[in-house]
């Protein structure tokens, strides 16, 4: 931080420099702060925290005594560990300037981590979210451990404690499977590139079906390692599945949620990785118990069957002889069987023969009515066909007496005009009309002639 400057000795109005404006002086302002106030981090509690609809932040950072406003913009927000919160205790780090237009001190922060969690846990969380995202965690990638390894694998330090914890497991669980140690540094600078060799080392041997990687609890800073980068991505690339077995119950590293499963101590993952040889004698024991109490059933079964079947078993001459007694009753029951069923259509046909006689209708009487009917109605149709012609007889010789033929034979005729209209009155002819006239033989024109004038008393 630059000293302070002692104050300018007392000049007169006449020499005195000319005065700075508000936007330079703020402008001075922001360039100090941000020449000599860098790469310093401030702890306080966040209060009045303000999200903007841009994804920016405003708050301001307090102590007891003070406070400070803050700008938090959206790219530096997006890469928190979790969201900030009123109240929150932090840690933060940027840009400490001025903002010039409201003459107001602030820092614009780029970095933010939880006050109390340290570095190593923010920088724990970055790299969580960062490979979950890429999917090294997901669950569907897990694979089953095999249940009978022909050979088991630890990545461990030779001088670990948690290596003889998990040998002596395994000789008292599964001591007939043999072991492969795949030494490792697993603290320091560097250890998580030789965690992450000695995994490869293991899969290029290939005399492994499932590897152990462990190491006994201590601090955070102890079992960092197994949270670097390197040794988490040679877990989740392993193409042996993996049991970690790394720390405490309590403690959770990388290559927990990288690794196909998670053991709280080295000695569980030993437990989980190698078969108990009691328990796979109890098991064999059992199954034994199991196959004998089967195959004396089986045995009873097949006895019983036996008896049963030579008790069925006879001679094929006895067979037979009884297939040809069931044949001849089959065939006696057969002809006995005929015999009924003739007998009984027989009389039912007895039986219809006589209700055919008893119902039998009485057909002479009706025969010799018929014909009598017959002959009345031929004689009654001759004598109306007698009525009917002399009838017509007198209708036609009526007719003829009125019909207009014979009228024209008479000398008659028949005049009409032009429509064909009857003229019966000759007051209604005009002159030079045209008249057709009927005789009894042909027909003719004629036209109404003028009447001259010593002649009209005639047609009066």
């Amino acid at each position: 931080m630059p000293a302070f400057c002692p104050a300018p000795p007392v000049m007169s109005e006449l020499s005195a420099p000319a005065a700075l404006s508000v936007s330079e002086l703020n402008a001075l302002a922001k360039n100090l702060l941000e020449q000599h106030l860098f790469g310093l981090w401030i702890a306080g509690e966040v209060s009045n925290l303000t999200k903007a609809a841009s994804g920016h932040y405003y708050f301001s950072l307090k102590d007891q005594q003070a406070q400070v406003r803050c700008t938090l913009f959206k790219y530096a927000a997006q890469r928190l560990t979790a969201p900030l919160k009123e109240g929150d205790h932090i840690e933060l780090s940027g840009r400490i300037t001025l903002y010039e237009a409201r003459g107001e001190f602030q820092i614009n922060v780029s970095d933010v981590r939880h006050k109390g969690l340290g570095q190593l846990f923010e920088a724990y969380e970055r790299l969580k979210q960062r490979l979950q995202a890429e999917g090294l965690f997901d669950p569907a990638k897990k694979r089953p451990l095999p249940a009978h390894p022909q050979c088991i694998g630890i990545v461990t330090s030779l001088a670990a404690a948690a290596l003889r914890d998990v040998v002596s497991t395994l000789r008292r669980r599964a001591p007939a499977i043999p072991v492969v140690v795949y030494p490792t540094a697993v603290q320091g600078a560097g250890s998580e590139f030789q965690v992450a060799a000695a995994i490869e080392a293991a899969a290029r041997h290939g005399a492994a079906d499932v590897l152990i990687v462990c190491r006994g609890g201590g601090s955070i800073e102890d079992l960092w390692a197994f949270n670097e980068e390197a040794a988490v991505r040679a877990v989740a690339a392993s193409p042996i599945p993996i049991v970690s077995g790394v720390g405490h119950e309590t403690d959770f590293t990388l290559t927990d949620f990288a690794a196909d499963l998670r053991a709280p101590t080295p000695t569980a993952a030993a437990e989980l990785v190698s078969p108990n040889r009691l328990e796979l004698i109890n098991r064999l024991a059992h199954i034994r118990r199991q196959q004998q109490q089967m195959l004396l059933r089986r045995y009873a079964d097949a006895a019983q069957k036996l008896d049963w079947a030579a008790q069925r078993l006879r001679h094929p001459r006895q067979q037979i002889q009884e297939q040809h007694i069931w044949l001849q009753n089959c065939r006696n029951q057969l002809q006995q069987a005929a015999r009924r069923h003739w007998q009984g259509r027989q009389e039912k046909l007895a039986y219809l023969a006589n209700v055919h006689l008893l119902h039998r209708p009485a057909v002479e009487p009706t025969r010799q009515q018929l014909i009598r009917q017959q002959q009345l109605l031929k004689h009654q149709f001759a004598t109306l066909l007698q009525q009917r012609l002399a009838r017509l007889q007198e209708q036609q010789a009526l007719l003829s007496a009125l019909s207009p033929q014979h009228i024209l034979a008479r000398g008659y005729s028949v005049v009409s005009d032009r429509h064909g209209k009857v003229v019966r009155d000759a007051h209604r002819l005009r002159p030079g009309q045209m008249l057709h006239i009927r005789f009894a033989h042909g027909e003719t024109e004629a036209r109404v002639a003028p009447q001259a004038a010593g002649q009209a008393d005639l047609f009066d």
